[in-house]
């Protein structure tokens, strides 16, 4: 379940249907979404989309109905749309996915939100499931309609795109054969490094470590400054990031204000207590309603370019830390669709790493950063 957690107030279905694909960052496909209407005025809130067959499955279906709803209503929803994405028009289908997934969804959400109207969105057209009048033909309206409404037209004029599938939100391309190979060398250099450093003692490895997020924090700069680092950054990050502890730095360095609180967190055996507090703060940032805050625009998206480039320039099949903290930024911004995408790629390369799943389990949950839940 990918939530997307901005408001927006629409007034028509047409605009509501406009608006899904923009707030996923994708075209729904064999999909469900339920979109949350908030008072005053239907309010659109949270935008969260299931799979089809997921939702209509024998088994666990229902449970799934049953999450969605919690999340609705824990967004403040008073009203449910929900819209159904697949190649054909269900109506004439009565073996279609479509009408169980509905079931279950009504059935899960009668007691929280009443009646919920279901529309479709086909490979062609819109219409609403339950109506039979020539205003929804078979196949539905033409979906250049929704190319048309004032929504559709503000959110391309503000530079909105809507990506074709839901793995092209989380495409990184890989550099040239050429560049990876000589990433590649640095990088076997530097976990030659740490192997020599780790047999050598507690002081070894703390230096390897501070030279690691070193690594980190003249990709940033580099980063800022324009032009992008060479293939040294990118090997020893790519190998940094290996190390949970150099993991872990990075990512404080990805909450604003936390100052050297990276570097002091991996000298020694542990960090120091202080330190572990401050840590503790840190990651509350992201994560306790209480205090947390949206991550910085211009920031995430360096720390963001950074972390692709880590991607695309190292081994395919080994990148689930940089893959993982991509995951937690976007997750963060409040797209849970390409959270959930780079999740699934993390995991693909590593299933047992632990911050991959942590995160999985608060996406598939449907739970947003904690600055989407404040009051909540």
């Amino acid at each position: 379940m990918q939530p997307s957690a901005t408001t927006l107030r629409v007034n028509e279905p047409a605009e509501i249907l406009a608006l899904v694909p923009h707030r996923l960052g994708f075209r729904p496909q064999e999909s469900v979404v339920a979109v949350s209407l908030r008072p005053p005025r239907g309010l659109v809130g949270v935008v969260a989309r299931v799979d089809l067959l997921q939702l209509a499955d024998p088994h666990d279906g229902a449970d799934r109905a049953r999450a969605l709803t919690t999340l609705l209503d824990r967004d403040g929803a008073t009203r449910v749309l929900l819209v159904v994405y697949t190649d054909d028009d269900p109506r004439g289908a009565a073996e279609h996915p479509a009408h169980r997934a509905v079931e279950l969804f009504r059935e899960a959400a009668e007691a929280p939100f009443g009646d919920v109207v279901v529309w479709v969105v086909t490979s062609t057209g819109y219409l609403a499931l339950d109506c039979r009048d020539d205003c929804c033909p078979s196949g539905g309206r033409p979906l250049r309609e929704l190319d048309s409404t004032q929504v559709g037209a503000e959110l391309v004029l503000a530079g909105s795109a809507v990506a074709d599938s839901r793995a092209d939100v989380a495409t990184i391309r890989p550099a040239s054969a050429e560049r990876r190979r000589s990433v590649a060398r640095v990088r076997r250099r530097w976990e030659a490094r740490r192997e020599e450093a780790l047999q050598a003692g507690e002081e070894a490895a703390a230096r390897w470590r501070l030279d690691s997020v070193a690594a980190w924090r003249a990709a940033v700069s580099h980063a800022c400054a324009g032009p992008a680092p060479g293939g040294a950054p990118w090997g020893r990050l790519e190998a940094g990031l290996a190390d949970r502890r150099v993991r872990d730095s990075v990512l404080v360095a990805l909450v604003p204000g936390t100052g050297e609180l990276p570097e002091r967190c991996v000298r020694g055996a542990a960090p120091a207590p202080r330190d572990e507090a401050a840590l503790a703060s840190a990651v509350a940032t992201i994560l306790d309603p209480g205090c947390a805050a949206p991550p910085p625009v211009v920031a995430t998206r360096v720390h963001e370019d950074v972390l692709e480039h880590v991607v695309a320039h190292g081994r395919a099949g080994q990148q689930a830390p940089a893959l993982t903290l991509l995951a937690l930024l976007a997750w963060w911004r409040g797209d849970g669709a390409r959270a959930a995408v780079l999740l699934d790629r993390a995991l693909g390369d590593d299933g047992r790493y632990r911050l991959a799943l942590l995160l999985h389990g608060l996406v598939e949950a449907g739970v947003g950063p904690g600055w989407t839940r404040r009051g909540a």
